[in-house]
């Protein structure tokens, strides 16, 4: 999830970008698979998590999650959507190989099960180029390979397939033939893991411009993919990043005002889905800050009033 500290200036040409087709707007969280006591979470884990985040009343409908196969969490989540209503960002492994063969299957269990009503989008890996643990080419081959079946599955329902990564990998060149691989651009941005003091980042609208030079950039190579947001937030506690230069620093009030700076620019954006890292807390999560990244804690009570 840690991103590079340069901030690109690929904004200028986003206005001449074309219009994307909307496939309707998603609003939710990143979420993982375990509980608190890190416990793969069961269908009724995840039921009782959607409806604790409908009842906050801002309108949230979706969630992504990072795993098919991993605690069995397609079938599982594909339940617990229907019932509350909710859609789901679906995670599918990329590596390694037999990792990826499980999580196909596994989706293709759950779309065979219960349909394909619950499913927003599915995204072919999770940051993947950032970590440089796949080649470029390798993932694109794997993003039509599951675009294949899912559309085999689901009698042509145009349900997108593409990539999650961080913004600095989607603004690299070499990855393009990713960017032309996806019917969907998922883009994460942390400007705590820039090292971006709070009000640096919201003066300079460093995540906004992250998010810019994605849509400038895709829209250069692949005008035809949507630009979804994957991943933002703010922890609560942990060290500042970077450690030993101060840097951003973990809090309650950064994360509030964080939120009212970037999630509400987000949320009321027409062409705009998005999914805020995360909801709940995770206190089995490592390293330390990855424990405290939730706008709740890990007993599900919002640590600031939503302003959005």
């Amino acid at each position: 999830m840690k991103l590079l500290n340069a901030i690109g200036t690929l904004a200028a040409a986003m206005m001449l970008l074309p219009a994307q087709t909307l496939a309707g707007q998603y609003k939710g969280f990143s979420m993982g698979a375990n509980k608190a006591d890190g416990q793969c979470k069961t269908q009724t884990d995840w039921r009782i998590d959607f409806q604790t985040i409908k009842s906050w009343g801002k309108g949230f409908n979706a969630a992504r999650v990072y795993a098919s196969s991993d605690c069995n969490t397609a079938m599982r989540v594909a339940a617990a959507a229907k019932s509350t209503g909710f859609k789901i960002l679906v995670g599918v492994w990329a590596t390694d190989d037999w990792h990826f063969g499980a999580e196909k299957a596994a989706l293709e269990a759950a779309i065979k099960a219960h349909g394909w009503s619950w499913i927003a989008a599915v995204s072919v890996g999770s940051e993947d180029l950032y970590r440089k643990d796949i080649s470029p080419q390798k993932l694109a081959s794997q993003i039509y390979d599951v675009r294949g079946m899912v559309r085999s599955l689901t009698k042509n329902a145009n349900i997108p397939v593409g990539h999650t990564d961080t913004w600095t990998a989607w603004v690299d060149g070499a990855n393009d033939v990713v960017t032309k691989a996806c019917d969907v651009v998922i883009t994460n941005g942390f400007p705590y893991w820039q090292g971006v003091p709070i009000r640096d980042t919201i003066k300079a609208k460093t995540f906004q411009w992250s998010y810019w030079n994605t849509k400038a950039r895709v829209g250069a190579v692949n005008s035809k993919a949507m630009v979804w947001v994957g991943e933002t937030g703010w922890p609560t506690r942990g060290p500042n990043y970077p450690i030993f230069n101060g840097g951003a620093a973990p809090a309650t009030t950064n994360l509030k005002n964080y939120y009212a700076s970037v999630a509400c620019w987000l949320w009321p954006k027409p062409d705009v889905s998005a999914f805020w890292f995360t909801a709940f807390d995770s206190p089995k999560a490592s390293p330390e800050v990855e424990k405290w990244f939730g706008i709740a804690d890990s007993n599900r009570k919002l640590k600031f009033a939503l302003p959005c």
